[in-house]
């Protein structure tokens, strides 16, 4: 039976009808909160599936939308495997991963788009945006690039505080030295006592908004770091114009419209915004995803060079790496810097041994 799914939104089969074979795409469509994001990995998914030639022995995608991911999923997923559902891609939340990595059993491939502690069955793999992988991945190209010593600058957020630990986690892994971790609330104060020093970074804990704030009162000469939470769009140039100079790793379906895997693909209609292009982008390579664990091709297929990063496959764990960047007179531009794989999801594995575009919580 082939993976490929035709690009086909069916709502699930009444409880009388005999099962089809297909692909159920899981997502918290009816919240509230999560249904932008998750519309936005429904288009891209079968954007994906869209590109895919017919085939006879194509398998339809089944979308099924849920309010709470954290009660309703198990449900959902039953429901979608006895409707005959040869794979599952979904959920979405860090909720209702957790939620569905407490089954002991699940009985086809199925991948899920947010991170858990552990997952009991051998069928759950993991795919996802956290961004503390990328503060790691900041951190390791910090120090391949000789940083020493950094300062970290961060605001009084849980996301923010997320980041100051992988990052700074990552960097002293690797032999560095974390100076000073300053937490900014609005008084520029608090930078007084930072200067050009030799081989020392800063890295911001912060999003684009607080990142124009802070950044005035950094020394010109200092090399300054981000994840992809200050990015966007370079459409915003009076934005990126306030970052000047500031780096930061983001994904080829922002950064790299000539990538190759990236002109394959058709944009979203009407356009999305920055953080929901993030998870469009993250539809596309889970379509791709779930065909290589259908077809068993993991040995052949991977690494995949995809629309969000460079994926592999770790222990059930597929390993994202973004691709690094600079803003430059209002524009976001690539150096000629090497990606390097991290961990997706900090705590399960260490590469020295919505809300915002991170996940869905």
């Amino acid at each position: 039976m082939s993976g490929f799914a035709c690009a086909t939104e069916e709502p699930p089969l009444p409880p009388d009808e005999k099962p089809v074979p297909h692909i159920a795409l899981l997502l918290p469509l009816k919240s509230p909160a999560f249904a932008p994001a998750a519309d936005a990995v429904r288009q891209g998914f079968l954007a994906a599936a869209g590109v895919e030639v017919a085939d006879p022995r194509s398998l339809p995608v089944r979308v099924y939308g849920s309010f709470d991911e954290g009660k309703d999923i198990v449900a959902l997923y039953r429901q979608a495997v006895a409707g005959g559902a040869r794979a599952v891609v979904g959920p979405l939340t860090r909720n209702g991963v957790a939620t569905l990595a407490a089954e002991k059993t699940l009985p086809v491939p199925t991948l899920a788009l947010n991170v858990a502690d552990q997952a009991a069955s051998p069928q759950l793999y993991f795919f996802g945006m956290a961004l503390e992988a990328e503060a790691r991945q900041t951190a390791q190209i910090t120090r391949r690039q000789g940083a020493h010593q950094a300062i970290v600058v961060t605001v009084n957020t849980q996301l923010s505080r997320r980041l100051q630990t992988a990052f700074a986690e990552e960097f002293t892994a690797l032999g560095g030295t974390v100076l000073s971790e300053i937490e900014f609330g609005g008084d520029p104060a608090v930078f007084a006592e930072i200067a050009d020093q030799a081989d020392t970074v800063v890295f911001l804990a912060a999003d684009a908004v607080t990142a124009r704030l802070i950044r005035p009162y950094l020394p010109n000469r200092l090399p300054i770091y981000a994840t992809s939470q200050i990015f966007v769009g370079n459409a915003n140039t009076l934005v990126n114009h306030d970052l000047e100079r500031i780096h930061f790793v983001d994904m080829p379906w922002l950064l790299q419209p000539d990538h190759p895997a990236v002109m394959i693909y058709p944009r979203a209609a009407p356009p999305l915004s920055t953080d929901n292009e993030r998870f469009y982008a993250l539809g596309i390579d889970a379509f791709r995803l779930i065909h290589i664990l259908l077809e068993k091709q993991t040995l052949d297929a991977l690494p995949l060079d995809g629309v969000s990063g460079h994926i592999d496959l770790d222990h059930h764990i597929f390993l994202r790496s973004a691709i690094p960047a600079m803003f430059v007179q209002g524009h976001a531009q690539l150096p000629n810097m090497p990606a390097t794989i991290v961990p997706m999801f900090p705590g399960l594995m260490s590469a020295s041994s919505v809300p915002e575009a991170s996940p869905p919580q």
